[in-house]
């Protein structure tokens, strides 16, 4: 049996086939071949059209399917991967009403630290183990109070993955999992969480049917197969967000188990069986893939916006975008651990948690036209980085999540040996790079939905380790000293 995973991204949609069997990925593609578009009509607003990640989810499944020449009515299953937090709202003939505001997009953390003051913060941490911050819930409630003639014509609320489950099957439905992400789960009650939905004046007839994380969530379409190209009745058996979804790619599903991935954010995620929650909510608590009412299984989550967008603008706007990936990560090889005290504030892609959503906007501190050239901006720019990592791993460590080891895809930022040297040599944590992605994780979750795979563990056996990158202990007082400089800097602003 052949699986597929779709992962949509706020970059591109990518499609993975893998041959169940040998686990082994057969072809893959994503489109667009450069970042997706991302509308901001206004300061800190970040706006896609679901419609765009249909035509792009089609575009890339047309190369996949072409290169395996793999007969339709051999794929088993079909799982989604999908950016986090977004809010996609349909009217009752499930017609897009707006764009979908996306994870990035700041305007609605006003709401939430509003909501956080007056429903009380320890009820909310109690209850939703999070803030309602910049969240789904109170993005939903931005639309009801600037757009109230789109929100009364609203139906149905969902969030990016459970909009390309509709295009699939026709039918809306969610997760626990991605109602936590949204914070509309009560994990006291075990139940939709009512008293934010209250405060918020939501009806609960707007949310979606649950549906299982793994099982068979619904069935490929006739309407759907015949624009894809696939087989009618390919079950849809798995969905979660990127995150979630990034750590079940790396087999990270027990307590003390750690994943990170550098994409356009970066994030550092690590499983707990226990509730554990920042009082500050800068760091953020999820239910995990595997969480259940029998079983606790969370996600504690540390999301840095401003982290491979940062590297894209550098790759666009210096030097005349002469410069490859490749090419600026060798050159910022070349460059000493601290890049001669200039630093990078990595804070230019909308509010972050960890700073209790502020805004401060990407900065460079330290730059001396005598000394500094583009080698040294580009290794800053990835320390910094890094450093903001750290700088949310410490609080990780403070509510006990300790990164001993982090697995991560050899993909992304993690390309770079300035990146994850620097991220081994300031944590002290042991790096395993891993031959994954976030589709190939989605077809291996679809595998088990669909009960191909018996367990987790059959699911994920021919997982490869490409690499081990240990810390240098040789060069921790350089690291710790790039580290606290950095420090400085944000602490100036």
């Amino acid at each position: 049996m052949y699986l597929l995973g779709f992962d949509i991204g706020s970059s591109s949609v990518k499609v993975s086939l893998i041959n169940g069997e040998n686990g082994q990925c057969i072809a893959s593609s994503f489109y667009p071949k450069q970042e997706m578009a991302i509308m901001s009509v206004e300061t800190g607003w970040a706006e896609q059209s679901p419609e765009k990640w249909w035509q792009n989810l089609k575009l890339a499944l047309s190369d996949v399917l072409n290169q395996s020449e793999v007969e339709p009515k051999t794929i088993g299953a079909i799982g989604i991967s999908y950016q986090m937090h977004g809010l996609v709202v349909v009217d009752k003939n499930k017609n897009v009403l707006r764009p979908s505001i996306i994870w990035c997009d700041s305007r609605a953390a006003i709401y939430g630290n509003k909501a956080f003051s007056e429903i009380g913060g320890q009820r909310c941490l109690e209850n939703f183990l999070n803030s309602p911050g910049n969240f789904t819930a109170s993005k939903l409630k931005w639309v009801k109070d600037n757009e109230p003639d789109i929100y009364e014509k609203i139906d149905k609320i969902m969030l990016p993955g459970d909009y390309i489950a509709m295009k699939l099957t026709g039918e809306i439905k969610t997760t626990v999992s991605g109602l936590s992400e949204g914070i509309f789960w009560n994990f006291k009650e075990n139940s939709l969480a009512g008293l934010l939905m209250d405060y918020y004046g939501f009806d609960s007839s707007i949310i979606p049917e649950i549906t299982p994380t793994f099982g068979v969530q619904g069935i490929l379409s006739k309407e759907a197969a015949a624009e894809l190209g696939l087989a009618e009745g390919t079950i849809i058996s798995y969905r979660a967000g990127d995150q979630p979804n990034n750590a079940l790619s790396l087999n990270v599903l027990n307590p003390g188990e750690i994943a990170t991935t550098a994409g356009t954010s970066g994030v550092v995620y690590g499983v707990s069986d226990e509730v554990k929650f920042d009082p500050y909510s800068r760091v953020n608590t999820f239910a995990h893939v595997n969480h259940s009412a029998e079983q606790t299984r969370l996600g504690v989550l540390l999301c840095i916006n401003g982290t491979g967008i940062l590297n894209s603008w550098l790759n666009k706007n210096v030097g005349n975008k002469s410069f490859s990936y490749d090419e600026m990560n060798q050159l910022a090889s070349g460059v000493e651990i601290g890049s001669k005290g200039l630093t990078v504030l990595p804070f230019g892609n909308g509010a972050e948690r960890v700073l209790k959503n502020m805004n401060p906007g990407a900065q460079v501190s330290g730059l001396n036209f005598n000394i500094h050239a583009n080698a040294h901006l580009f290794r800053a720019a990835q320390e910094g980085i890094v450093f903001s990592f750290k700088y949310g791993m410490d609080i990780m460590n403070e509510i006990g999540i300790h990164a001993k080891v982090i697995r991560a895809g050899k993909a992304n930022m993690f390309l770079s040996p300035v990146f994850r040297e620097t991220l081994a040599g300031v944590s002290g944590a042991t790096i395993e790079l891993y031959n994954t992605d976030g589709s190939v994780g989605a077809a291996r979750g679809a595998g088990v939905g669909c009960g191909y795979y018996k367990s987790f563990g059959e699911a994920f056996s021919n997982l490869k380790k490409l690499e081990t990158i240990e810390p240098d202990l040789s060069q921790k007082e350089k690291y710790d000293e790039a580290y606290t400089n950095w420090q400085n800097a944000l602490n100036r602003i």
